[in-house]
Protein backbone atom coordinates (compact mmCIF):
# COMPACT_ATOMS: atom_id res chain seq x y z
CA UNK A 1 0.00 0.00 0.00
CA UNK A 2 1.47 3.34 -1.07
CA UNK A 3 0.85 5.54 1.96
CA UNK A 4 2.48 8.59 0.42
CA UNK A 5 0.07 8.51 -2.52
CA UNK A 6 -2.90 8.61 -0.13
CA UNK A 7 -1.83 11.89 1.47
CA UNK A 8 -3.91 14.91 0.46
CA UNK A 9 -1.43 17.63 -0.42
CA UNK A 10 -3.99 20.39 0.20
CA UNK A 11 -4.53 19.26 3.81
CA UNK A 12 -0.95 19.06 5.06
CA UNK A 13 0.00 20.43 8.48
CA UNK A 14 2.17 23.51 8.07
CA UNK A 15 4.23 22.69 11.15
CA UNK A 16 5.02 19.25 12.55
CA UNK A 17 6.82 18.85 15.89
CA UNK A 18 8.45 15.59 16.95
CA UNK A 19 9.54 14.18 20.30
CA UNK A 20 12.16 11.65 19.28
CA UNK A 21 11.90 9.00 22.00
CA UNK A 22 13.12 5.44 22.42
CA UNK A 23 16.77 5.49 21.37
CA UNK A 24 17.94 4.00 24.67
CA UNK A 25 15.35 1.24 24.76
CA UNK A 26 16.03 0.41 21.11
CA UNK A 27 19.71 -0.02 21.99
CA UNK A 28 18.92 -2.03 25.14
CA UNK A 29 16.91 -4.53 23.08
CA UNK A 30 20.13 -5.16 21.15
CA UNK A 31 22.33 -5.29 24.27
CA UNK A 32 24.14 -2.17 23.15
CA UNK A 33 24.88 1.09 24.99
CA UNK A 34 22.39 3.96 24.77
CA UNK A 35 24.75 5.94 22.54
CA UNK A 36 24.35 3.22 19.91
CA UNK A 37 20.64 4.08 19.81
CA UNK A 38 21.32 7.80 19.54
CA UNK A 39 23.63 7.23 16.58
CA UNK A 40 21.03 5.17 14.77
CA UNK A 41 18.43 7.80 15.62
CA UNK A 42 20.25 10.18 13.26
CA UNK A 43 19.07 8.02 10.35
CA UNK A 44 15.47 8.59 11.44
CA UNK A 45 16.10 12.35 11.62
CA UNK A 46 17.30 12.24 8.04
CA UNK A 47 14.34 10.12 6.89
CA UNK A 48 11.69 12.30 8.56
CA UNK A 49 13.30 15.51 7.36
CA UNK A 50 13.35 14.21 3.79
CA UNK A 51 9.76 12.98 4.04
CA UNK A 52 8.49 16.32 5.34
CA UNK A 53 10.36 18.26 2.66
CA UNK A 54 9.16 15.96 -0.12
CA UNK A 55 5.53 16.37 0.97
CA UNK A 56 5.86 20.14 1.13
CA UNK A 57 5.56 20.66 4.89
CA UNK A 58 7.24 24.04 5.51
CA UNK A 59 8.18 23.63 9.20
CA UNK A 60 9.58 20.66 11.13
CA UNK A 61 10.73 20.95 14.75
CA UNK A 62 12.62 18.17 16.53
CA UNK A 63 13.05 17.91 20.30
CA UNK A 64 16.72 17.03 20.34
CA UNK A 65 17.85 17.82 23.91
CA UNK A 66 15.80 19.11 26.83
CA UNK A 67 16.98 21.09 29.84
CA UNK A 68 16.21 17.96 31.90
CA UNK A 69 18.53 15.81 29.78
CA UNK A 70 21.56 17.27 31.59
CA UNK A 71 20.57 14.93 34.46
CA UNK A 72 21.63 11.91 32.38
CA UNK A 73 25.03 10.26 32.93
CA UNK A 74 27.91 12.51 31.90
CA UNK A 75 29.18 9.96 29.39
CA UNK A 76 25.84 9.94 27.59
CA UNK A 77 25.54 13.74 27.59
CA UNK A 78 29.09 14.14 26.25
CA UNK A 79 28.38 11.57 23.54
CA UNK A 80 25.16 13.39 22.57
CA UNK A 81 26.97 16.73 22.30
CA UNK A 82 29.73 15.16 20.18
CA UNK A 83 27.11 13.53 17.98
CA UNK A 84 25.39 16.89 17.56
CA UNK A 85 28.62 18.48 16.26
CA UNK A 86 29.36 15.54 13.99
CA UNK A 87 25.83 15.37 12.56
CA UNK A 88 25.43 19.08 11.86
CA UNK A 89 28.76 19.30 10.07
CA UNK A 90 28.00 16.19 8.05
CA UNK A 91 24.43 17.14 7.13
CA UNK A 92 24.87 20.81 6.15
CA UNK A 93 25.71 19.82 2.57
CA UNK A 94 22.50 17.77 2.30
CA UNK A 95 20.44 20.56 3.87
CA UNK A 96 21.73 23.00 1.27
CA UNK A 97 21.19 20.47 -1.51
CA UNK A 98 17.55 20.11 -0.43
CA UNK A 99 17.06 23.85 0.21
CA UNK A 100 16.38 23.32 3.94
CA UNK A 101 17.09 26.03 6.51
CA UNK A 102 18.42 25.04 9.93
CA UNK A 103 17.25 26.91 13.04
CA UNK A 104 17.48 26.23 16.78
CA UNK A 105 15.47 27.17 19.86
CA UNK A 106 16.42 26.89 23.51
CA UNK A 107 19.01 28.24 25.92
CA UNK A 108 21.72 27.81 23.32
CA UNK A 109 24.41 29.82 25.11
CA UNK A 110 24.68 27.04 27.72
CA UNK A 111 25.62 24.39 25.17
CA UNK A 112 29.27 23.27 25.14
CA UNK A 113 31.44 25.60 23.07
CA UNK A 114 32.07 23.12 20.23
CA UNK A 115 28.38 22.23 20.00
CA UNK A 116 27.32 25.86 20.01
CA UNK A 117 29.90 26.77 17.37
CA UNK A 118 28.86 23.92 15.04
CA UNK A 119 25.20 24.84 15.48
CA UNK A 120 25.74 28.53 14.67
CA UNK A 121 27.84 27.61 11.64
CA UNK A 122 25.10 25.28 10.39
CA UNK A 123 22.46 27.98 10.88
CA UNK A 124 24.54 30.56 9.03
CA UNK A 125 25.42 28.21 6.18
CA UNK A 126 21.77 27.34 5.50
CA UNK A 127 20.23 30.75 6.21
CA UNK A 128 19.21 31.44 2.61
CA UNK A 129 17.35 28.17 2.05
CA UNK A 130 13.58 28.42 1.59
CA UNK A 131 12.00 25.02 0.95
CA UNK A 132 11.60 24.04 4.62
CA UNK A 133 12.73 25.18 8.07
CA UNK A 134 14.17 22.45 10.28
CA UNK A 135 14.30 23.61 13.90
CA UNK A 136 16.24 21.77 16.59
CA UNK A 137 15.06 22.28 20.17
CA UNK A 138 18.32 22.15 22.15
CA UNK A 139 18.66 22.75 25.87
CA UNK A 140 14.99 23.63 25.58
CA UNK A 141 11.94 23.30 27.79
CA UNK A 142 8.51 24.86 27.47
CA UNK A 143 8.54 26.12 31.06
CA UNK A 144 11.97 27.72 30.54
CA UNK A 145 10.73 29.54 27.45
CA UNK A 146 7.57 30.81 29.15
CA UNK A 147 9.62 31.98 32.13
CA UNK A 148 12.24 33.77 30.04
CA UNK A 149 9.46 35.44 28.03
CA UNK A 150 7.80 36.65 31.25
CA UNK A 151 11.11 37.99 32.54
CA UNK A 152 11.78 39.87 29.30
CA UNK A 153 8.29 41.40 29.37
CA UNK A 154 8.77 42.44 33.03
CA UNK A 155 12.10 44.07 32.20
CA UNK A 156 10.51 46.10 29.41
CA UNK A 157 7.61 47.10 31.68
CA UNK A 158 10.08 48.17 34.38
CA UNK A 159 12.00 50.32 31.90
CA UNK A 160 8.77 51.98 30.78
CA UNK A 161 7.21 52.51 34.19
CA UNK A 162 8.56 56.06 34.45
CA UNK A 163 7.48 56.99 30.94
CA UNK A 164 4.69 59.52 30.62
CA UNK A 165 1.82 57.24 29.70
CA UNK A 166 -1.70 56.95 31.11
CA UNK A 167 -1.79 53.19 30.46
CA UNK A 168 -0.51 50.25 32.46
CA UNK A 169 1.72 48.27 30.04
CA UNK A 170 0.89 45.02 31.85
CA UNK A 171 -2.85 45.52 31.33
CA UNK A 172 -2.25 46.09 27.63
CA UNK A 173 -0.25 42.87 27.22
CA UNK A 174 -1.84 40.61 24.59
CA UNK A 175 -1.36 36.97 23.63
CA UNK A 176 0.49 38.15 20.54
CA UNK A 177 2.80 40.30 22.66
CA UNK A 178 3.60 37.25 24.78
CA UNK A 179 4.11 35.05 21.72
CA UNK A 180 6.61 37.53 20.37
CA UNK A 181 8.65 37.14 23.56
CA UNK A 182 8.98 33.36 23.08
CA UNK A 183 11.91 31.84 21.22
CA UNK A 184 9.40 30.29 18.79
CA UNK A 185 8.18 33.74 17.66
CA UNK A 186 9.23 33.07 14.06
CA UNK A 187 7.45 29.71 13.85
CA UNK A 188 3.75 28.99 13.34
CA UNK A 189 2.11 26.95 16.07
CA UNK A 190 2.52 23.21 15.40
CA UNK A 191 -0.58 21.56 14.02
CA UNK A 192 0.71 18.03 14.67
CA UNK A 193 2.93 16.60 17.41
CA UNK A 194 4.40 13.14 16.92
CA UNK A 195 5.92 11.22 19.83
CA UNK A 196 7.56 7.85 19.32
CA UNK A 197 8.19 4.84 21.60
CA UNK A 198 4.66 4.54 23.01
CA UNK A 199 5.02 7.20 25.71
CA UNK A 200 1.95 9.46 25.93
CA UNK A 201 3.10 12.79 27.32
CA UNK A 202 4.47 16.04 25.93
CA UNK A 203 7.47 16.29 28.29
CA UNK A 204 7.75 20.05 28.67
CA UNK A 205 7.81 20.65 24.91
CA UNK A 206 6.22 23.72 23.27
CA UNK A 207 3.75 24.16 26.13
CA UNK A 208 2.41 27.54 25.03
CA UNK A 209 2.40 26.67 21.34
CA UNK A 210 0.54 23.34 21.59
CA UNK A 211 -2.77 24.69 22.88
CA UNK A 212 -4.61 23.19 19.88
CA UNK A 213 -2.04 20.80 18.45
CA UNK A 214 -3.18 17.35 17.35
CA UNK A 215 -1.24 14.61 19.18
CA UNK A 216 -0.07 11.38 17.56
CA UNK A 217 1.63 8.66 19.60
CA UNK A 218 3.55 5.90 17.85
CA UNK A 219 4.77 2.72 19.54
CA UNK A 220 7.78 2.60 17.22
CA UNK A 221 11.14 3.45 18.79
CA UNK A 222 12.75 6.47 17.17
CA UNK A 223 15.61 4.65 15.34
CA UNK A 224 12.96 2.58 13.52
CA UNK A 225 10.73 5.55 12.69
CA UNK A 226 10.78 5.60 8.89
CA UNK A 227 9.22 7.68 6.15
CA UNK A 228 6.32 5.23 6.11
CA UNK A 229 5.71 5.78 9.82
CA UNK A 230 5.75 9.53 9.23
CA UNK A 231 3.19 9.14 6.43
CA UNK A 232 0.95 7.19 8.83
CA UNK A 233 1.02 10.13 11.23
CA UNK A 234 0.14 12.59 8.46
CA UNK A 235 -2.73 10.40 7.25
CA UNK A 236 -4.05 10.12 10.80
CA UNK A 237 -3.90 13.92 11.13
CA UNK A 238 -5.86 14.33 7.90
CA UNK A 239 -8.70 12.21 9.31
CA UNK A 240 -9.21 14.55 12.26
CA UNK A 241 -11.64 17.44 12.50
CA UNK A 242 -9.99 20.50 14.02
CA UNK A 243 -12.62 22.68 15.74
CA UNK A 244 -10.48 24.88 18.04
CA UNK A 245 -13.17 24.83 20.73
CA UNK A 246 -16.07 25.36 18.34
CA UNK A 247 -18.62 22.96 16.87
CA UNK A 248 -18.30 20.90 13.75
CA UNK A 249 -20.52 21.99 10.81
CA UNK A 250 -22.74 18.95 11.35
CA UNK A 251 -23.41 19.93 15.00
CA UNK A 252 -23.72 23.68 14.61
Amino acid sequence: MDLKAQIQRDKLPQHVAVIMDGNGRWAAQRNRPRVFGHRHGVQAVRAVTEAAAELGIPYLTLYAFSTENWKRPRTEVNALMSLLVETIRKEVKELNKNDIKLKAIGDLQKLPEKSHKALIEGIRNTANNKRMTLTLALNYSGRWDILQAAKNICRKASLNKNAETPHDPCEELSEEDFRQALCTRDLPEPELLIRTSGEMRISNFLLWEMAYTELYFSKVFWPDFSKEEFYKAILDFQQRERRFGGLSPTNS
